[in-house]
């Protein structure tokens, strides 16, 4: 079975209703391995990074159908998106647009909105109180996410693997412990990361990755970032299918694993 992503229907407008539920992956993902073929690989990173893009149809002149494009991103990537950003995105888009004779004649970029629950402000008292943290910056606005140990999880696989890797290090004696470091704000060349796990063990560290089945349609996003914590001193980044995982045995097998390799 390949994994090529279905393509919208380029004789008909990118908003028309067949169209909408592709056109985001699709416009973001060729936009982003164009820009990283031509060795622009920052403007392919913004790329990556936005969450989803809205397109609308407005104008058409002269056989060329204009749209206004809107990046939706993270908020706490917001400001990364300037003038010069939003230039170079669109312009990429413009390549990719061009043989269908598709422009983009507005692009602009707004912040996505948080899901509310009903105990926001204690979210917002907690996440801004007294014990400042960058730890799962973007969980912490989630509602009903996981804690243990006053620790943030994204969902119930990370928080299992963590009391995985919790269990190793209670059987280490104290001066051959593993550092355990879930969601771990980390700035790198122009931008910020958040692996899932960041792990330290004997002078050395690596990272442990789940990947769930949203990785598939971002392998080239994945690779940069990987190669990015690389370049950032992380020994090896390890990536957890979790939907090749059944068993508590298989996790604790994969952690066994992990840290064997990241004591060599």
């Amino acid at each position: 079975m390949s994994d090529e992503l279905a393509s919208p229907d380029m004789s008909l407008a990118l908003d028309a209703p067949q169209n909408i539920p592709l056109v985001s992956e699709w416009l973001l993902g060729t936009s982003a391995l164009l820009m990283q073929h031509q060795g622009a690989t920052d403007t392919a990173e913004l790329i990556a990074d936005v969450t989803s893009l809205e397109v609308r149809l407005w104008n058409t002149q002269f056989d060329e159908e204009g749209y206004r494009v809107a990046l939706v991103v993270e908020p706490r990537l917001y400001p990364r998106y300037d003038e010069a950003a939003l230039k170079s995105i669109g312009s990429a888009m413009r390549l990719v647009l061009e043989p269908a004779g598709k422009d983009v004649d507005e692009i602009h970029v707004r912040p996505e909105i948080p899901r509310l629950a009903a105990g926001w402000r204690e979210q917002v008292k907690t996440a801004n109180g007294p014990k400042p943290s960058n730890q799962a910056r973007k969980v912490r606005l989630e509602p009903r996410h996981p804690v243990e140990d006053q620790l943030h999880f994204t969902n119930q696989c990370e928080l299992e693997l963590y009391q995985v890797l919790k269990k190793r290090q209670a059987a280490l004696p104290d001066n051959e412990t593993i550092g355990i470091m879930p969601l771990g704000g980390m700035r790198v060349r122009r931008r910020v990361l958040e692996p899932d796990f960041l792990i330290t063990y004997r002078g050395r560290v690596a990272v442990i990755e789940l990947d769930g089945p949203h990785h598939r349609d971002r392998a080239s996003a994945d690779h940069s970032r990987d190669r990015q914590l690389r370049h950032a001193g992380v020994a090896f980044v390890e990536r957890l299918n979790v939907e090749e995982v059944n068993t508590l045995h298989e996790v604790e097998k994969f952690v066994d694993d992990f840290l064997a390799q990241l004591k060599r």
